[in-house]
């Protein structure tokens, strides 16, 4: 049996001071080794075949969720090593990397602002120019699992402290 190929265009694309993946955040709140150390600032700017409409009531959500696609991506492998941990590889599908099957990703960010067509969001781990396929709003009572087991992740907090992922490897500087 075929599966079903699905086509989806970007509601918006986001702009955001991240030009490479390795200026990026590996997560949206973990900043450390960024030019600046703080959350960076980003827009997303709905595309013009849809109705202003769509934002009606998202400004009072203090975060969306993002779905994006990952547009750089040079394709996937099943085994991928994790920017924290021991060395060794793991499965893709066990891990937040880039180099999916399908190439998408998810982030939670905070929603500083609805201006007409314009998001203005904080915390964002994406590049310069990320297509946005959807966006949700974050929903506390249903989002939030906050003693969830993180398998592997549990071994890796316990040992180096809990949000101890990585920024960047060295702090860039945009051209």
């Amino acid at each position: 049996m075929d599966a079903p190929a699905f086509t989806y265009r970007p509601i918006g694309f986001v702009r955001t001071p991240y030009a490479k993946r390795i200026d990026a955040p590996h997560q949206p709140t973990v900043v450390e080794g960024t030019e600046s150390g703080a959350p960076a600032e980003a827009t997303l700017e709905l595309d013009a075949a849809l109705p202003e409409t769509v934002l009606r009531d998202l400004a009072g959500f203090e975060r969306i969720w993002l779905i994006f696609a990952f547009h750089l991506s040079e394709g996937w492998a099943p085994l991928v090593q994790p920017p924290r941990g021991p060395k060794g590889k793991r499965g893709v599908l066990a891990t937040r990397s880039p180099h999916r099957p399908n190439a998408l990703g998810l982030s939670a960010v905070e929603l500083v602002g609805v201006e007409g067509r314009t998001l203005r969001l904080r915390g964002v781990d994406l590049l310069d120019g990320t297509p946005v396929l959807d966006l949700k709003p974050y929903v506390p009572y249903a989002d939030a699992f906050p003693g969830a087991r993180a398998g592997w992740i549990d071994a890796v907090d316990a040992a180096t402290g809990a949000h101890s992922a990585p920024g960047p490897r060295k702090p860039r500087r945009n051209p």
